[in-house]
């Protein structure tokens, strides 16, 4: 008998091989190049939020005198994981980024990336950030290590946001749709109303985690420079 949790489980299996982590890029294999190719109100907004996103990046990373370039790569890591996290919320699509597995994969690397980069070609500014101007001399050997205990858990912070609401509104979803057998009609009716407005709010949340994801890897890629 499954348990509340079995949505999650990635276990099922085709010929010994896990199919359920496919779901991560399929998404984007289902685009249709009519999408980029051919000129159309879906194509239009979609490339009207990744130049707003885009530019967005692009001011974050000219603070920290960055090469702008940089910005392609973190405008497509919140359309990757904006795509896991509306498939998702279909019916029998495994929520990929649900999993520490994923989301530690993705911040992980990144965090390691920006702090190797920082203390071999910036390693004064490093040591500078780690006392932010102002600090009391007293205070200082505690500012010290806070920022580095700060600095150490910033992947972790990043992949568990990301992780903890999606499985915080799959498993509200699964607890509303487990009652629904035994409910009345009037109750029913409720039941569903209630469903569709929490797979609305879902699907923002979808859209705020990508964008924060994206946008703290692009902030935390900043402060090395």
């Amino acid at each position: 008998m499954s348990n509340l949790f079995s949505i999650f489980d990635p276990t099922t299996e085709i010929n010994s091989m896990p199919m359920n982590w496919t779901s991560t890029m399929v998404g984007l294999l289902l685009i249709p190049t009519s999408i980029w190719l051919t000129p159309s109100r879906n194509s239009m907004a979609l490339n009207l939020l990744m130049n707003k996103l885009h530019a967005e990046m692009k001011t974050i990373l000219s603070s920290g005198n960055q090469n702008k370039g940089n910005s392609f790569i973190f405008t497509s890591l919140f359309l990757m994981i904006l795509m896991n996290n509306f498939l998702g919320l279909f019916p029998y699509i495994f929520t990929s980024t649900s999993h520490l597995t994923l989301t530690l994969t993705l911040a992980l690397p990144l965090w390691m990336t920006f702090m190797l980069f920082g203390w071999i070609k910036n390693t004064n500014h490093m040591f500078e950030h780690l006392v932010p101007q102002g600090t009391p001399t007293m205070l200082m050997p505690f500012m010290v290590i806070i920022e580095t205990i700060s600095n150490l858990i910033r992947p972790g912070t990043l992949a568990v946001r990301l992780t903890a609401n999606m499985i915080a509104g799959h498993l509200l979803l699964t607890l509303l749709g487990n009652n629904g057998p035994t409910m009345n009609h009037t109750l029913l009716a409720v039941l569903i109303t209630a469903q569709i407005l929490l797979l609305i709010l879902e699907s923002a949340v979808a859209i705020i985690q990508s964008y924060v994801f994206a946008i703290l890897s692009t902030l935390y890629s900043s402060e090395v420079n």
